[in-house]
């Protein structure tokens, strides 16, 4: 039998591939700030005081727990004296 129930198709699976992506950098965004962080010998405290901001919110974005906006990550990358570089490169190509 080829038919399918229209309930029991998944749908939104390129909402949750989003959501899923949008988590990951969070991630991965978090941990740079964490890895630098503690490389310059911080505590959560100072490094936010630093970049004006308060020590649960920089707790928050260490964890991926919040998406900050492109003027508190250059402000972030000043705290940690370190430049900040936002870039677009182009996917691979599959077909070669």
């Amino acid at each position: 039998m080829t038919a399918r129930h229209s309930r029991w198709e998944r749908t939104g699976a390129e909402q949750h591939n989003s959501a899923y992506e949008e988590a990951r950098a969070a991630l991965l965004l978090g941990q740079m700030v964490h890895d630098r962080r503690t490389e310059l010998g911080l505590t959560q405290g100072e490094l936010a005081e630093r970049a004006g901001m308060t020590q649960p919110q920089l707790s928050r974005l260490e964890s991926g727990g919040a998406t900050p906006t492109v003027p508190l990550l250059a402000r972030l990358a000043a705290a940690l004296d370190a430049e900040l570089d936002i870039t677009f490169k182009p996917h691979r190509d599959v077909a070669a």
